[in-house]
């Protein structure tokens, strides 16, 4: 059994994909061809924005956004350590200081009420007197939108930007409206693991603000100017390549099915998992991309140990908070800072999701956790 099979998709699509491909191939323009400009126009339509700019990466997609936005040394930047490290390596690399907040019990997301506490003790709390705060990444974990209807009023309220890490939620809603649209911009994932996802890395960023739509523009192209060897502004080199644009344009066709799939599947868990563990939690007016099906349990070694002997893999995100990682040692935090996601990181783990698992197969599953 597969965590997430990316088989069964691709023998679904296989004729479609190579006819797309094969035309990547014809054309030969495998850097900016017409299939990326394309699939950023079905993009922005489908999140419901002016702008789509595709890029290499979602890591790329969160940093092209705080550069264009001048964040850099002296800038406070809020997000939560329960994410993948990209969340916190972006503010970093732009040599600016994250500032952690702790999550959510139930939606595992970035807390409203932790944000508003660390605003109101900001300047007075070890590490940001005399920083800047700038801008909040709250992040959608799992496939479930933040509350973004507070989380925008208190950024609002303090001047501050926000920017929407998208990366595992593209296709989920928000009272709604669709992830990607929920702040002044959003950035996404097409690794393959992701709900939509290519046969490598890539990105997208969401925005309808016209002029950081443009610097993205220049900035995935080394800053580029009016050509290519005019450059105004630093950049990088993060163009989506065309064979990936080929591909997404092809999985996007089937996109909205698979995700009625997703919610089956996650239907199904919840019902017959809750008397064993602590199934996910949907907050009022979200509907989750389920890009992971995670619960919560003190016998979780117990648990995937059981389902491993069966041949089942599990996986844990995330089993190490990142102000406990290592290399974000420097920014001062220590156990204890974050009970939350400190806790959740001792309980959680994922289950195989995917809209291509059989009720068979699930029942497999469920039986085994349930014994």
């Amino acid at each position: 059994m597969d965590f997430i099979d990316l088989k069964a998709q691709q023998e679904r699509l296989r004729p479609k994909l190579m006819e797309r491909l094969q035309e990547v191939l014809r054309h030969g323009q495998y850097i900016l061809g017409p299939e990326v400009f394309e699939l950023e126009e079905r993009l922005a339509a489908y999140v419901g924005v002016k702008h789509a700019v595709s890029c290499s990466s979602g890591t790329d997609a969160l940093l092209m956004v705080l550069m264009a936005w001048g964040v850099g040394p002296g800038d406070a930047v809020f997000t939560t350590p329960f994410t993948f490290v990209a969340t916190v390596e972006v503010i970093c690399l732009l040599r600016a200081t994250p500032v952690l907040v702790d999550i959510d019990p139930r939606t595992f997301n970035l807390d409203p009420a932790a944000l508003e506490a660390a605003l109101a003790d900001f300047g007075r709390h070890p590490g940001t007197a005399g920083l800047r705060p700038r801008a909040v990444i709250p992040v959608d974990l799992f496939g479930q939108p933040a509350d973004y209807e507070r989380i925008n009023a208190l950024a609002a309220r303090h001047g501050l930007l926000v920017l929407e890490d998208a990366a595992q939620s593209f296709g989920g809603e928000y009272f709604g409206r669709k992830a990607g649209a929920l702040a002044d911009a959003a950035a996404t994932s097409f690794f393959p693991a992701k709900p939509l996802g290519g046969y490598g890395d890539g990105g997208a960023i969401f925005t309808d603000d016209d002029g950081l739509a443009e610097a993205l523009r220049s900035i995935r192209v080394h800053g580029q100017g009016r050509d290519r060897y005019e450059h105004v502004r630093l950049g990088l080199n993060g163009r989506l390549d065309t064979l990936q644009a080929a591909v997404l344009l092809c999985k996007l066709e089937i996109f909205p099915e698979e995700l009625e799939r997703r919610q089956e599947v996650a239907a199904r868990y919840s019902e017959a998992l809750a008397p064993a563990l602590t199934p996910p939690y949907l907050a009022p007016g979200c509907r989750s991309a389920w890009a992971q099906y995670s619960v919560l349990s003190p016998r979780r070694e117990e648990f995937r140990a059981r389902l491993a002997a069966a041949g089942i893999p599990t996986a844990v995100y995330y089993p190490l908070p990142l102000h406990l990682q290592p290399a974000y040692s420097f920014l001062g935090y220590r156990a204890g800072d974050f009970p939350v996601s400190e806790g959740v990181a001792r309980e959680i783990f994922s289950l195989p999701m995917h809209p291509y698992l059989s009720p068979r197969d699930q029942d497999r599953i469920i039986s085994l956790l349930l014994a």
